[in-house]
């Protein structure tokens, strides 16, 4: 009798949560889970409202905690979209099984094919370079044309770059390792530990600010800190961004390394068609300038207007590298980097 009662009870919690996501998918709803946190975004998701019709339902946490959520929901998951920044963070989501493909012309006309998964299960929709910042009075641009340079033993403790524990490092690293392959990889790990002014800690931000205040010449960060520093209403950031110069590496051969804020449709999205709605929304012209105006992200597509903080920067060559590639390298460029003593 018990096990029939729980035979039917388990039965009943099925049939309710199925109605359930049959019900989020007529009332015209996204449930949207991002990674995110960008108070321009909000403009974003009122405006998609607005055009279509549907009401997004926002989950907002850290990335590996919403992928961990995605994986213990299973197909019970009231996800259709997810989206996260570094393309790592995303391909470690399909890796798990937890992202569908999205079969979309709109997306795979508009998404350059080096950001976005070959097998069209996630997006790119917008883009930041991972560049070399110097403090003018003390480092001509010329010196460090290349990441491979930042490695020179000239540069001994005048270095900083967060921890290697970071994934938008991982993946610069990975995209290394695509390119020169492991062992130059590892001695430039080498290299980059040892030119280190100190111990990697906090953000890109505070690397910025502290080759600003003189603790070291040279740091690596990705372009948007740096243009948002430029942009901010505070003099303080005005003035300090003010001292510092911007190295686009490797223009002479591969390009620079660039990452992706991505998106891609859940396994189980109760409304995919709501799902593949927002993912086109997202590489829409409107919604592109979002991503630039609002938070001094490169738009994926051509044509869109940047920031005058963006455009001062200066058009650069990107790394045609797919970011699938770099991504796949994450955890082969931690190894490396600990190897190395980049903590």
């Amino acid at each position: 009798m018990k096990r029939r009662n729980l035979l039917q009870s388990g039965l009943a919690f099925g049939v309710g949560v199925t109605m359930a996501r049959q019900s989020m998918a007529q009332a015209g709803t996204l449930n949207l889970y991002s990674a995110r946190h960008y108070n321009t975004d909000e403009a974003l998701y009122g405006n998609f409202a607005d055009l279509t019709g549907i009401k997004i339902n926002r989950v907002d946490a850290e990335p590996d905690p919403l992928v961990e959520r995605l994986r213990a929901e299973g197909d019970k998951s009231p996800c259709d979209v997810f989206i996260t920044t570094d393309a790592g963070r995303i391909e470690r989501a399909r890796q798990m099984g937890l992202l569908q493909a999205a079969s979309s012309r709109t997306l795979d006309a508009a998404v350059p094919a080096h950001l976005r998964d070959p097998d069209g299960t996630w997006f790119g929709f917008s883009k930041r370079a991972r560049v070399i910042l110097y403090n003018k009075a003390k480092v001509q641009p010329s010196e460090v044309p290349t990441y491979e340079s930042l490695a020179e033993p000239k540069w001994k403790g005048r270095l900083l770059v967060r921890t290697s524990g970071h994934i938008y490092n991982q993946s610069l690293t990975g995209s290394l390792l695509a390119a020169l392959g492991p062992e130059k990889t590892e001695a430039w790990a080498r290299g980059i530990a040892a030119n280190l002014a100190r111990a990697p800690r906090g953000g890109d931000t505070d690397q910025i600010k502290a080759i600003a205040a003189g603790e070291a010449d040279l740091c690596l960060a990705n372009t948007y800190y740096f243009a948002n520093l430029l942009r901010s209403k505070k003099a303080e950031d005005r003035e300090l961004a003010a001292k510092l110069g911007v190295v686009f590496p490797n223009q002479a051969d591969r390009g620079t390394h660039v990452n992706i804020s991505g998106g891609a449709v859940a396994r189980y999205a109760p409304n995919k068609d709501a799902a593949v709605k927002f993912l086109e929304y997202l590489v829409s012209a409107q919604a592109q300038r979002y991503f630039a105006e609002g938070n001094s992200e490169y738009p994926v597509i051509s044509g869109v207007e940047l920031s005058p903080e963006l455009n001062s920067l200066g058009a650069f060559k990107e790394d045609q590298l797919n970011a699938r590639v770099y991504a796949q390298n994450n955890a082969e460029a931690l190894k490396i980097m600990d190897r190395a003593g980049w903590k």
